[in-house]
């Protein structure tokens, strides 16, 4: 009812500005098309309203994507000039390790391979940490008491913190004489831990601490939605048959937030893939060499046709990843959901 009456709004309003305009003859072009999306059902009003949004992304994001395509084909030249059609010859430098492109510095045989073994690591271990993360935040903030609005306040501020911010805290904690940071990784069993940002593997763990501690305040957004919306009624009726807190979250919690699981999951797994800022802030492309430093090395070395094709490489690969989420998604009836 609520949405027919904002349709019905909608549509005098047009209706208004259509008198002005055009007469009645736009007039009764506008009321024909409002009297169709009166009718429409809900799910296809709500692909209607997000038209819009997607043409205008689709155009703002087909030009680079078009350039970058045709870079990645052509040898490298000047941003300014077309480099000579070379097919999928950068691919295949990349792909075979011929191309001179930056490597971490523990497999300089295999730069590529390399980096994305890197990019792989990094984003299991920050997507992994931030979803339990986020997920045990937003179980706590979707809980009733004192002090809930200021909690929230406190989840969400890791997300605002600007990346360079968040770069130079984690520097400064793990930076011997400094932060309290060396003794957590001597804890922990670190070979090298009285100087970690000098070596790939502990740098490594702390850029994966980094970004899951920014990005969990995302996750537990996206999951405290979820749980809001699911009908208390559900809560009640388990109460009275007996049931325990760890039931309720096994029968009724779990199984209705796996829809926001799995967006929150996808969100999250791809930025992680195309981490880069983090990485700069924190110890440098030198010592944690993901694929999107890559990606920036060749471009400020003028080989944009290179640099296109690790570009191109990575989005297939984010691309691949997101479509079996999908895939898993809308088998276990998620879509209908």
């Amino acid at each position: 009812m609520k949405m027919e009456n904002n349709i019905k709004r909608i549509g005098d309003v047009v209706k208004s500005v259509a008198n002005q305009l055009g007469g009645r003859r736009v007039s009764r072009l506008y009321t024909r098309l409002m009297n169709r999306i009166e009718v429409l059902p809900d799910d296809k009003f709500a692909y209607l309203m997000l038209t819009p949004a997607f043409i205008l992304m689709t155009i703002i994001a087909f030009w680079p994507i078009t350039y970058t395509l045709q870079m990645s084909v052509r040898e490298d030249h000047d941003i300014e000039t077309v480099g000579e059609f070379v097919g999928l010859e950068n691919y295949y430098k990349i792909l075979t390790n011929d191309a001179n492109l930056l490597a971490p510095f523990f497999d300089i045989t295999q730069p590529f391979y390399s980096s994305l073994t890197v990019t792989i690591i990094i984003t299991i271990g920050a997507v992994v940490l931030s979803m339990v993360l986020g997920f045990a935040q937003a179980l706590i903030l979707n809980e009733t008491f004192k002090g809930q609005s200021v909690m929230r306040v406190i989840v969400i501020l890791p997300w605002a913190v600007p990346i360079v911010i968040q770069g130079m805290i984690f520097r400064l904690m793990f930076t011997p004489g400094a932060g309290v940071g060396v003794e957590w990784l001597d804890f922990l069993g670190f070979a090298n831990a009285t100087s970690p940002l000098a070596y790939s593997r502990e740098s490594t763990f702390i850029v994966i601490l980094a970004e899951a501690w920014k990005h969990s305040a995302f996750v537990a957004i996206i999951l405290l939605a979820g749980l809001q919306s699911i009908n208390r009624e559900l809560y009640k009726v388990a109460d009275v048959a007996g049931a325990s807190r760890w039931q309720r979250f096994k029968m009724i919690t779990f199984p209705l937030i796996i829809p926001a699981i799995f967006v929150a999951l996808i969100f999250r797994t791809i930025e992680s893939m195309r981490i880069y800022g983090t990485v700069v802030a924190v110890s440098g492309c030198g010592d944690v060499t993901v694929l999107t430093c890559s990606v920036i090395n060749e471009f400020s070395r003028h080989n944009y046709g290179t640099s296109s094709a690790v570009a191109v490489i990575l989005a297939l690969i984010i691309a691949s990843i997101v479509a079996v989420y999908l895939t898993r998604f809308a088998q276990r009836g998620g879509i209908s959901q």
